[in-house]
């Protein structure tokens, strides 16, 4: 054995014992000796890849870091959340995501690591558009997962697709054997076409399955680790985040004010035809909605854009009568606009915005009006002054940042 492969060995036994999670996490990944190509470390989400020279200069404590960075590329699958955004900042705000966490483990990062306190305790998704087009900064590892032309790969990965169409699930590696099983040929896995090249890029399918594949390692680390006892908070947050059902908050509100506005058959009244049978009756309720939106300047104006025209499409396909608001320390002095089904939802002007902001006005204006709305939809990042008792209707909170509801049903604009 190496002196390379002894370090890598020692930190994962290491992790294992002192950080489970980690630890379970790190066993899923096979290491493998890379060429030239791999500076320090590097992974596809299947394999960590490492040089060995670099490994050899580092101590213990940054050889489990470098383990756990990559480990946790793949847990929270990084390789398949790019989308359309450029990949070198994407991969930057990858890292600047995951080393903070690995701090707050009590790992060492390496020399050349990326750590920003600024960016501690946020998604990859919410660093991505504070970090300068023109920053030339170096990241820790290569992310191999992906090409510099989209978001997903080509070339041998897309042969490797079509040859296993209709085959099996990407394979499997046991968490026992200490990340030695053997290879899957042709899959994204191996080192390409050259020897001791880097490997493919993964194509769709395989960010897909390989993004599944993943979140059941991360429930399954996560409970070992609990059963340990040694799941720290942070990293408990990290897996409940990490396994939480992402669905569009669109969706969402779709599902919700469809159940407000509908066409139904109730048998309250039946059809009085002819016969002697008895029919249920067509019951046809038009939904009174209303909608109070954060104009205190925390909000922005695209994602205000956003939103109304979110609720215009839904508004458009069931008959809603909405209610708006305007609100930040106080309701604007010309709210609420009536909108009925056939009308546009719009602003009915623009707003200044700045100062803090308090939700109580909309609910106190309800109150005072006697009204009764089938639900209150709230647009807001959630940080102001709530009241104290929620009202006897049903609020839904559509939330951008992470701010917690006292109650209500939240969404997350995702």
């Amino acid at each position: 054995m190496s002196d390379a492969e002894s370090r890598l060995a020692a930190a994962r036994t290491r992790l294992i014992l002192d950080k489970p999670f980690l630890g379970a996490l790190v066993l899923r990944l096979p290491l493998k000796p890379a060429g030239a190509w791999c500076r320090t470390t590097a992974t596809d989400a299947r394999a960590i890849y490492y040089n060995p020279s670099w490994i050899e200069n580092l101590t213990s404590a940054e050889v489990q870091f470098a383990l756990a960075h990559e480990a946790l590329h793949c847990a929270l699958g990084h390789f398949a959340r790019r989308g359309h955004r450029v990949q070198r900042k994407w991969d930057l705000a990858c890292d600047f995501a995951i080393n903070p966490l690995l701090m707050d483990e009590g790992l060492m990062p390496p020399l050349d690591a990326q750590v920003l306190d600024l960016y501690r305790g946020m998604a990859a998704e919410e660093i991505y558009p504070c970090i300068d087009d023109n920053l030339d900064s170096e990241m820790l590892d290569d992310h191999v997962w992906d090409s510099d032309e989209g978001g997903e790969g080509g070339g041998q990965g897309e042969q490797s697709e079509a040859q296993g169409k209709g085959g099996s699930d990407p394979q499997e590696i046991d968490p026992d054997a200490g990340g030695n099983s053997p290879e899957k040929v042709g899959a994204g896995g191996t080192a390409g076409d050259e020897e001791n090249g880097p490997p493919p890029p993964l194509t769709a399918k395989e960010k897909e399955q390989l993004q599944q594949q993943w979140q059941r390692h991360l429930a399954a680390a996560a409970q070992r680790a609990r059963e340990a006892g040694k799941l720290s908070g942070s990293l408990a947050r990290l897996s409940e985040a990490g396994l939480a059902a992402q669905v569009s908050w669109r969706a969402l509100l779709a599902q919700y004010l469809t159940q407000v506005g509908r066409d139904d058959y109730t048998w309250l009244r039946p059809s009085r035809r002819e016969g002697e049978v008895i029919w249920p009756s067509l019951r046809s309720h038009s939904g009174d909605i209303h909608v109070a939106i954060d104009v205190s300047g925390s909000v922005s104006e695209a994602d205000l854009a956003s939103f109304l025209g979110e609720m215009n499409a839904l508004k458009g396909t069931m008959p809603v009568r909405i209610t708006l608001f305007a609100c930040d320390t106080a309701l604007a002095a010309d709210a609420p606009w009536v909108f009925e089904p056939w009308d546009e939802l719009r602003l009915p002007r623009q707003f200044a915005g700045g100062g803090g902001t308090a939700f109580t006005p909309v609910f106190e204006w309800i109150e005072r009006s006697g009204q009764q709305p089938d639900s209150l939809v709230y647009f807001t990042d959630a940080e102001g002054e709530f009241p104290a008792q929620p009202p006897n209707y049903p609020v839904l909170w559509l939330v951008k940042g992470k701010a917690p509801v006292p109650w209500g049903r939240r969404i997350q604009l995702n």
